[in-house]
């Protein structure tokens, strides 16, 4: 099934959770990351258990420090 991650497409298996988009295809640390899907954001509690449906509009925020 496709998803899109910030307007780029990922193909991913059918039972993908969100924390194996992160980890797993997005090779990514789980860590300073905020996650939306379809503008509704998703708790890091339940990054396991979310299932990604096939079309899926995901956006990923990354925290950056400034000063």
């Amino acid at each position: 099934m496709e998803v899109t991650v910030n307007q780029q497409k990922y193909s991913v298996s059918e039972t993908c959770s969100v924390e194996e988009l992160v980890l797993k295809v997005l090779n990514r640390p789980a860590k300073g990351i905020a996650i939306a899907i379809n503008q509704t954001i998703v708790p890091k509690t339940n990054w396991m258990a979310q299932q990604l449906q096939n079309g899926d509009q995901i956006v990923m925020i990354t925290a950056t420090q400034g000063g």
